[in-house]
Parts: C-alpha cells; structure tokens; sequence
C-alpha cells in the first residue's frame, strides 16, 4: 500500500511494551509516538474516534510465530481484523488466514489471498458461503455438525478438503464445548465425510476457547486428538494427515495480566506431538494455529476526544469521550493522555462513550487536571474492537501514515453538528 503523511520523528523514553507496540514512545514534546507518528497528528488529520495500528508489530508478530513454530502453518484468525491492508501483510509474512463468514472470505479473496491458503469454518454460514468457498477453491473447511457436512456435500461440484472440528473435553474456564465429542459422534462423524465422494477428509480441528494462557491445554488436546486420529486409521485404513489447534492465546490488556508464552507452548506442543505419536504408532500430522488478537490486539491503539470531565464531591472524575462503541465495560484501565505526559497528581476516572455506555473503564487513571479536548489513547486494541458506527483504521509505518478504513457519520454526528 501506498502510505503519505510524513511525521516528525519522535526522541524519549518508550511505553509499556507489555500492552503498547513495542516501539511506541514519547516524543520530546511529551506526545505519544505510534510507528514514528505522532498520535495527535492522526487524531488532527482524520479526526477521532480513531484506531491506529502499527503494521511493523503486526509484521513483527507474524515472525514471531513463524520463528517459534518453524513448523507449524500459521493462519490468521480473520475474526480479531480483517482489511485489505492487514491481509496483505501477514500473508508476505507467510501467514494463512482462517475465516468464519461470508464477509471475511470475500475480504480475503478480494485481498488477493490465494485460495489454497484460506481456512473457512463452516459454523453458522450460510449456502452460499459454502459454495462461493467451494467454487473459489478454498483450501480446508472446517465442519463442526452433521447438518454442516450435509450442507456442504449438497455444494460440493468438485472435491473439497474438509477439517472435523471436534470438541476433545480439555476443561478451559473460556470455553463453550464446541464440535464433536471425541469418541461415537466423532466417529459417526467421520463415516459420513468417508460416504461422501467430494469430501475428502485430511484431519481433526479443534477450538479450545479464548484467552488461553496455560499451554498445558493443548498437549492434552494433542493427546487426545492423535489417540481418536489412530482410531480412524484402525476402522477406516485412513490416516489423518492434519491437525488444527485452533487459537485462543491469551495476551495481556493491562501489565500484569497472564498471557501465553509461545515458547512454552511450542515445547508442550512438540512434547505431546512426540508422545502421542509415539504412543499411538501414528505419523506426525501437520500442525496448523490460527492467533488473531496475538497477532494485531498490541498493534491496536484507539483514539478519542475528550468531550466533558466532571469531578462529583465524592473526589471521582467521569469522562465522556466522542465515541458510541460498545465494549467490556472496565477492559481497557490502560487509558492514557496522548497529547501530552501526565504530570501531577492522578486520580481514578470512569471513561464512557457519549451515549451513556462504559466502554473503556471504570478504574482509569488519568491526571487530575484533564480537559475537554485532550486526546485519550487506549492500547492493545487492534483486534475485536468493532463498534457502530465502524471506526476509522489509520495504519503508521517508519513516520508515515495512511486511513484504511473510513468512519460511516451517525445520527448522533449530525445531531452534533
């Protein structure tokens, strides 16, 4: 992509980098710096609500995974953010992406993805999907219902590469038992792929939730999945061939939060692959992962205006900002001024949106002498922050910048107006 907008280079001592891009500084005027940009040049040129994001963290993340599992195929999770933009950097880092709509799939083709290299999880989409993915010669699809599989043999003109997503019962507070159980419903499961003739079974998925970040989880996993794997080897004479991990890695939104330590996950994942293998006389499958928020969520830093700051007698502070976006009401505590370094005392402030919803935190905080028209800064949000009206994207590279999505105007713009 073509960027423009050339900054003024920043100087000074960084931020956090357990929850900021790992360059992210302030500069010698005490701005926030992004990707050699200056935050409040972006918030001057595009206006805010605004989310920024680093394209060398992301490029930086897709290495880090593919580093530490040279193994592996890496697919990222199109869920967390999916732009034309993003698609384009993580598959020149030799990323795959998994999809799970409509919407995504035809984002990813229209980035120029190559077909083969797109996983489509076929839960909850719709015919057409099933077909467009069909046609377009999709890589895998990931099919977790026997309604699934009937649907997409209804769709099938030409052989397809087809995933079971199973549900191996590995206890993770995150997860919803998603797929088939491991045992009878998986093997029901997998004659029905054997009976069909365009639907040529390869190997297991699974989904063990979100947010993950002890390791142990998947070495079960892997246990279990290789054990139902030989199971079909000695019922089918079919050796399975892959096997998908799924995501869910945990990253931190606030220091001090647990997150996954992906070279402790690639050990356990090689020890489990090692044993059960072993255990079960079975060939080494292809492992595949599929991170999203491990990819973008700290390359992500949003934006806001501050509207008003009221101070109640009880010495809290509340704060409105220009945004209508809905989230976890307290994720975010990591809120910051970005146009200036905080000096003085702090105090705790409750950040929420211009329509009356929380959406930052209730716990923020912020200098005490905080004014309307300050720009506020929320980092490790460049996945999953999707709100109505869609925010903005400006993406920052070596002190320049470029919008990759616009802002669509709401009511409450024009009734500000």
């Amino acid at each position: 992509m073509d960027f423009f907008s050339p900054t003024r280079p920043g100087t000074a001592a960084h931020l956090d980098s357990a929850v900021w891009p790992a360059e992210a500084r302030y500069d010698a005027e005490g701005r926030i710096v992004v990707g050699g940009v200056a935050l409040t040049d972006i918030a001057e040129t595009y206006g805010t609500a605004a989310r920024v994001l680093d394209e060398r963290e992301v490029r930086q993340r897709c290495r880090a995974y593919r580093k530490t599992f040279p193994e592996a195929e890496i697919a990222y999770a199109a869920t967390a953010l999916l732009v034309g933009a993003v698609a384009d950097w993580i598959t020149k880092e030799g990323l795959s992406v998994a999809v799970c709509s409509f919407g995504e799939l035809t984002a990813a083709l229209d980035a120029g993805v190559e077909p083969r290299r797109i996983i489509l999880h076929a839960n909850g989409v719709s015919r057409e999907t099933l077909a467009t993915a069909v046609a377009r010669r999709v890589g895998r699809i990931v099919v977790g219902s026997l309604a699934e599989i009937d649907l997409l043999a209804s769709v099938a003109t030409r052989p397809q590469r087809v995933l079971l997503r199973v549900c191996p019962g590995v206890e993770c507070d995150s997860a919803e038992p998603i797929g088939f159980p491991l045992g009878d419903a998986t093997a029901a499961a997998v004659a029905q792929v054997l009976d069909t003739p365009m639907l040529e079974l390869i190997g297991l998925h699974c989904h063990l939730g979100s947010q993950i970040y002890n390791p142990d989880h998947y070495g079960e996993a892997i246990r279990r999945m290789v054990a139902e794997m030989a199971l079909v080897r000695h019922d089918h004479d079919r050796i399975l061939t892959d096997l998908d991990l799924g995501g869910g890695h945990a990253i931190a939104y606030r220091n001090g939060d647990a997150e996954m330590n992906l070279a402790e996950l690639s050990a356990i994942i090689e020890d489990a692959l090692d044993a059960a293998c072993a255990r079960q006389h079975f060939p080494r499958p292809n492992i595949a992962l599929e991170p999203g928020r491990g990819i973008v969520a700290r390359a992500g830093v949003t934006l806001y205006r501050v509207l008003s700051v009221k101070h109640s007698d009880g010495g809290h502070v509340s704060v409105v900002i220009d945004s209508e976006t809905r989230t976890r009401t307290g994720s975010f505590a990591g809120v910051m001024v970005a146009n200036r370094r905080a000096a003085g005392s702090l105090v705790s402030a409750t950040v929420a949106g211009r329509a009356g919803d929380v959406i930052l935190a209730t716990d923020a905080r912020l200098p005490a002498d905080l004014r309307p028209g300050e720009l506020l800064a929320v980092p490790c949000t460049g996945a999953y922050q999707h709100g109505s009206p869609r925010t903005r994207v400006i993406a920052v590279r070596e002190g320049h910048y470029a919008q990759l999505v616009r802002r669509e105007p709401t009511l409450l713009d024009r009734d500000a107006s």
